[in-house]
């Protein structure tokens, strides 16, 4: 296996100049977007009920998924004049990352704690999911009868009928999102994991010879490298809504085109157990009316209040999506 990477990364140079590139991009508009955050006062509310620690960020310039959004928006449209297959992906990151801006700015320019209706908030994700599975089976392949996925450790590709794989599809974008939105919760967290998993999305479209996907792939991981510069401890940004959806979006989005959305189980395992520590503590509070499983939810703010330091948790984190990587670059 590592023969097989080195020899990827000799053979990579769209895919080196698309990171560095995005790097760059990011760092200029993060010196430039920050100082504007900041004069616009949109700072972080923190929660009363949370770690303590946490008091020390309110104030800190959040909605700094702008800086990533935009940075993935101008490369990856300067980079489809050569690979058009970056457009779908880049189109439903946009999408998430417009209806997280709208969210982030209804909270923090509006003054609305409630921010977006939850009801639209979803019909949004839903409906821009939905419009990019429709691509994928309509247009992109032409009128499909059944899709393609790929089945990790069995090593075998199945067809899945399209009136099954629409729904599934859409589920697992979601379920992406929003397990990513729950992941960030401390600094450099979710970016982190965020980059990790594209890199490996890199060294698997580069193996199975697409380059759209490695291009694409490339953008998001040199931009969320280059973001942490910005939001790892002690945070200068916050990414909000506007960011976690955008790269929810983002990497669920190359899991599908490369058919390979159940890889996202061990891969984005992190984000997994993220959401789960929050549906077990709803279900257990509800349960045992009033009980909590865990001190708090999503799981790292467990870890918080059970007395690790968030630069602990953080690094743990990264170090097990890495492994995750890993095990997940073995089984397909």
């Amino acid at each position: 296996m590592i023969e097989k990477i080195k020899s990827i990364i000799a053979n990579s140079s769209v895919e080196t100049d698309a990171l560095i590139i995005s790097f760059a991009l990011t760092i200029v508009l993060g010196f430039i977007i920050i100082p504007i955050l900041k004069k616009l006062k949109v700072g972080q509310v923190v929660r009363d009920e949370g770690p303590k620690e946490h008091l020390s960020k309110k104030g800190t310039p959040t909605m700094g998924g702008i800086i990533m959004l935009l940075t993935i928006m101008v490369v990856s449209f300067g980079v489809s004049v050569k690979y058009p297959g970056v457009l779908p992906v880049a189109f439903i990151t946009l999408g998430y990352g417009v209806i997280g801006f709208i969210d982030d700015f209804i909270k923090l320019i509006l003054k609305n704690p409630k921010g977006l209706k939850p009801s639209l908030k979803m019909l949004g994700l839903i409906f821009v999911a939905t419009a990019f599975v429709v691509y994928l089976t309509y247009v992109d392949g032409g009128v499909q009868a059944s899709m393609e996925t790929y089945i990790p450790i069995f090593k075998e590709t199945i067809s899945v009928p399209t009136w099954l794989y629409i729904p599934f599809a859409v589920f697992v974008i979601l379920a992406c999102t929003n397990s990513l939105n729950l992941t960030d919760g401390l600094d450099g967290l979710a970016s982190g994991v965020t980059a990790i998993i594209m890199l490996f999305f890199v060294i698997v479209s580069i193996s199975l010879g697409n380059k759209d996907m490695a291009a694409f792939s490339s953008i998001v991981a040199g931009t969320t490298i280059a973001f942490l510069f910005f939001n790892m401890y002690p945070a200068r940004v916050f990414m909000g809504d506007t960011g976690s959806l955008a790269l929810g979006g983002a990497f669920c989005s190359v899991a599908l085109i490369l058919k390979m959305p159940l890889i996202l189980v061990v891969v984005a395992g992190v984000c997994v157990i993220e959401a789960i520590s929050v549906i077990l503590q709803v279900v257990y509070f509800r349960v045992t009316k009033g009980k909590r499983l865990f001190k708090m939810a999503p799981i790292h703010h467990h870890f918080e209040l059970c007395g690790v330091k968030e630069t602990a948790i953080v690094p743990a984190f990264w170090s097990a999506t890495l492994i995750l990587a890993i095990i997940s670059l073995l089984i397909i």
